[in-house]
């Protein structure tokens, strides 16, 4: 940690916020364009003081998090992981259908224990289907495991480091009080927000693909649908005229239940966010 040390008093070491300031930036940046792919981050924080606020702030952005326990090869053996998720499902399911009411009241009550165990330790990641793109970490030394398995896997870290940790072990290392609550609520924010812009500017892109890729289709019909009329004018034949002109109603029905169609899907959404 020494580069990132500004000086010694009584014992304690002073981290240089200069240098914090400009990996904070570039963590930042990475994790902008990682959020703008579309791909998930998954922070990690088990210790008291980041706890409740990595929970609070990361689940506004919808990216998974780990705040109880580290589950043991949750990245090495992910599929042992997603099998335990599927189960978390398959509860929630049976309790909603009518047989979790026929069953005696013992059974009931260890289904819902194990439920309650399971939505502890895997809650936060239930919508995480595949490997995450990266990891943010609060004190590498407490989770170390959850380095080792990303360094295993190749899976590039993100993590607050403190004078009594080694930065080289993570990929983006920010030199910061990883012990005091207001120094990660403020990194926190600062990478919720970064996320935060690469998914408004995925979603900006994406609607902007939608509506050229809408115009394109449109232009295409026009287009047909005018050399159709080109044609009647130039056909000679009556029985040609009339074909050319069926044609052309069942464009425009094509085009009708095209319209009906995405106005009953953005009013499903509109219902859905409701």
């Amino acid at each position: 940690m020494a580069p990132y040390i500004f000086m010694e008093r009584n014992g304690i070491h002073i981290i240089d916020l200069y240098k914090t300031a400009a990996k904070i930036e570039e963590a930042a940046s990475a994790l902008k364009q990682i959020a703008k792919s579309g791909k998930k981050v998954l922070f990690v924080a088990t210790k008291k003081q980041a706890k409740d606020i990595v929970a609070e702030k990361v689940k506004r952005v919808g990216m998974p998090y780990v705040t109880e326990r580290w589950p043991g090869g949750m990245l090495t053996n992910f599929a042992t992981i997603r099998k335990a998720v599927r189960k978390m499902s398959s509860i929630d399911s049976m309790m909603k259908d009518n047989s979790f009411t026929n069953i005696s009241k013992r059974e009931r009550l260890q289904i819902t224990r194990e439920r309650a165990k399971l939505e502890k330790q895997l809650g936060s990641i239930a919508d995480l289907s595949r490997l995450p793109s990266a990891l943010f970490i609060v004190d590498i030394i407490k989770e170390h495991i959850s380095v080792a398995e990303a360094k295993k896997l190749n899976i590039p870290t993100f993590a607050m480091v403190d004078t009594n940790s080694d930065p080289k072990a993570v990929d983006f290392p920010i030199p910061a009080n990883d012990d005091a609550s207001k120094s990660i609520s403020l990194i926190i924010e600062i990478m919720v927000k970064a996320i935060e812009e690469g998914l408004m500017e995925r979603k900006v892109e994406k609607d902007k693909r939608a509506k050229e890729e809408e115009e394109e289709a449109e232009n295409i019909k026009t287009r047909s649908r005018q050399d159709l009329e080109a044609e009647i004018e130039d056909a000679d034949d009556n029985n040609k005229r009339l074909s050319k002109k069926e044609e052309i109603k069942r464009l425009k029905k094509e085009e009708e239940e095209t319209m009906d169609r995405e106005k009953r899907v953005r009013k499903g959404a509109s219902i859905r966010k409701k």
